[in-house]
């Protein structure tokens, strides 16, 4: 959901703030087990458990950190080897232009380097920051989300959303509160 193009007055979602994080789980769980997709928990710790709880299963940073860090080595490497046999070769004491075991250094360093570039870029953009505005951010209390309090949405789009039944369901998970969030 880049960018957010929607207009100002139309509906997000419908939050609901709980106090406890067993009860923002509690209400994750049923949730799910009503057949809801598209939900998203705020909270300000990480809750165990609640990855499961609302679905999520994106597996894509492991693989994008492999794969920065494949490509370090594998440039970090080349240089080493391009510098060594062609560009520059020092033909010392007839010993071999290519000597693995001095190059291992900088391969690993330029494996950690690319690979930690590939976790941050990875994350910045999975997570789509820098983003100064998102409609979560109208939620009453919502400041308090980063100090002791729990926020659960349904987010408007989801298959199965429907104004008075979602609102119903989460009331009945005893919230703090249930707003709905409007863009």
């Amino acid at each position: 959901m880049a960018g957010y193009s929607r207009h100002k007055d139309a509906p997000y979602a419908i939050v609901a703030e709980y106090g406890t994080p067993d009860e923002i789980l509690k209400a994750a769980n049923t949730l799910r087990e009503a057949g809801y997709k598209k939900v998203e928990s705020y909270t300000p710790f990480p809750v165990h458990g609640m990855d499961e709880a609302i679905g999520y299963k994106d597996q894509r940073i492991p693989w994008i950190v492999f794969m920065g860090g494949l490509t370090g080595a594998v440039l970090g490497f080349s240089l080493q080897y391009y510098t060594a046999v062609w560009d520059y070769p020092l033909n010392i004491g007839g010993r071999p232009l290519m000597s693995i075991p001095s190059m291992i250094p900088v391969t690993f360093e330029c494996t950690i380097l690319f690979a930690s570039i590939g976790a941050v870029v990875g994350m910045l953009g999975m997570n789509m920051l820098p983003q100064p505005y998102h409609p979560i951010f109208n939620t009453p209390n919502f400041r308090r989300c980063s100090q002791d309090r729990f926020f659960l949405a349904v987010e408007v789009n989801d298959p199965k959303f429907d104004d008075v039944e979602t609102k119903a369901l989460l009331e009945s998970t005893s919230p703090l509160n249930v707003a709905k969030v409007e863009g």
